[in-house]
């Protein structure tokens, strides 16, 4: 067992559960709650030099984004000169792959943590999320034996999109990679997620992956044509489901709509939703005037300094890397800035409910690609004369946000910035301010 020591004061960590080639997992208690936590320690120097960090940046964003009861929740991000800590959800059960290994389930069994994957997926789809490597060793149980995705290492965002709207990197687990994958043309990222759920279905109930050989390019071959067989036991309900999503050309393939519309999918499902922003609204909502007498949040300084310096840009750490108006500074107090939001935010037809905590919320009127569109800003303190605004998307496309920071946000603003994230460098506006030392000083950041 490793030798146990606390990280920033906040959390024991203990025993090793696992390595990577860039990262290792312990396991962890938080000292003031005593809950198990998972810690996931990276070495910066390490994914600098193998040109990593992106991927590492992207991972955080994304599983920032992809809050739902069948994701690994992260819960905590904290940050030294050399090193980086994920504090995760510590999921107890283990692996999904551990259970199949020791043979098929029983179809109701599979077909409850099919419906959680899919439930998960689909959530993580409509947040512009594709994971793309989706299989039963990145499929986790609790101690309630509910389905958990992990490992978002290899997942995209929207702004990996190229110019014809596809995603191109080739990867994923070759046994459960879709036939587009293969081709090197494109691919949608979402209709790859369908096919592998497919693949971790038929595994489920077979015990067995659906294509394989010994020699590789057989394989890639079979998966190419999706030429599989189905063991006696399927039922034929699960067999037309699995033919349905085991399809060779992804616009033919079905959709995740279409999957929920299945009976043999529908039998015992419950579907998880995102919380309602009128509901939100209902418990959170407070008056301007008791909302003008609270003291804003303190913004880290960590937090600050890798969001506004370009020389040590963490931004991808706290929101989705995008080049897109989300972080801002102002000279301005924090109830003129929450005013001067909402303001600008009626003017461009959003509906405004102020939130404790110098947190207001913004709601378009028009329907989208994926709804309404639903904003949050923050707003905190750095110093007496210094706050920071941060915007995150609670609802909606995420590319129709991506357009309205950039062409709404901006020029709305104007009278009240100070710097834009990315316009500036830490040292340009903050003379005391000198890279390297500050990162000496600046340590941790919350989620």
């Amino acid at each position: 067992m490793e030798e146990c020591h606390t990280v920033f004061g906040k959390y024991e960590m203990g025993r090793l559960l696992g390595k990577g080639t860039f990262a290792k997992v312990y396991y962890g208690k938080q000292i003031s709650t005593g809950e198990s936590v998972a810690i996931k320690v990276i070495n910066k120097e390490q994914v600098r030099k193998e040109g990593m960090m992106e991927q590492i940046k992207r991972e955080i964003s994304v599983m920032r984004l992809v809050r739902h009861p069948n994701v690994v929740e992260i819960k905590e991000v904290m940050a030294t000169k050399t090193k980086i800590f994920f504090v995760m959800e510590y999921v107890r059960g283990g692996e999904l792959f551990a259970k199949i290994s020791k043979g098929k389930l029983k179809e109701d069994l599979a077909r409850k943590y099919f419906q959680q994957l899919i439930s998960a997926v689909d959530y993580c789809h409509s947040r512009g999320v594709s994971h793309r490597d989706l299989k039963p060793e990145n499929l986790l149980l609790d101690e309630d034996e509910n389905l958990k995705i992990s490992d978002f290492g290899l997942s995209a965002l929207p702004e990996q999109l190229r110019y014809d709207g596809l995603l191109h990197t080739q990867c994923g687990t070759p046994a459960y990679v879709a036939p587009e994958v293969l081709r090197k043309k494109g691919y949608d990222g979402s209709k790859a997620d369908i096919w592998s759920c497919g693949v971790v279905l038929y595994v489920l109930l077979a015990g067995f992956l659906p294509f394989q050989h010994e020699n590789l390019m057989t394989m890639y071959y079979k998966v190419l044509r999706a030429e599989f067989e189905f063991p006696p036991w399927f039922s034929p309900e699960s067999k037309r489901l699995i033919s349905k999503i085991l399809v060779a050309d992804p616009a033919k393939r079905t959709t995740i709509s279409a999957i929920t519309r299945v009976p043999w999918f529908r039998k015992g499902f419950s579907s998880f939703s995102a919380p309602d922003l009128c509901q939100l609204e209902k418990q959170e909502a407070v008056t301007e005037e008791e909302n003008n007498s609270k003291v804003p949040k303190f913004f880290n300084a960590f937090e600050f300094i890798s969001s506004m310096s370009s020389g040590f840009d963490l931004s991808g750490l706290f929101e989705t890397k995008r080049k897109t108006a989300a972080v801002f500074t102002s000279k301005c107090s924090a109830a003129a800035i929450v005013a001067k939001i909402a303001a600008a935010a009626r003017g461009l037809r959003f509906r405004v409910a102020e939130v404790k905590d110098f947190k207001i919320r913004l709601q378009g009127a028009a329907e989208g690609r994926k709804g309404r569109l639903a904003v949050t800003a923050e707003v905190f303190e750095v110093a007496p004369e210094v706050a920071v605004v941060e915007f995150s998307k609670s609802a909606g496309d995420t590319l129709e946000y991506a357009k309205f920071c950039e062409e709404d946000l901006r020029p709305a603003l104007k009278d009240i910035v100070w710097t834009w994230q990315g316009d500036a460098t830490c040292a340009a506006n903050f003379p005391a301010c000198h890279g390297e030392e500050c990162q000496k000083q600046v340590v941790v950041s919350t989620i």
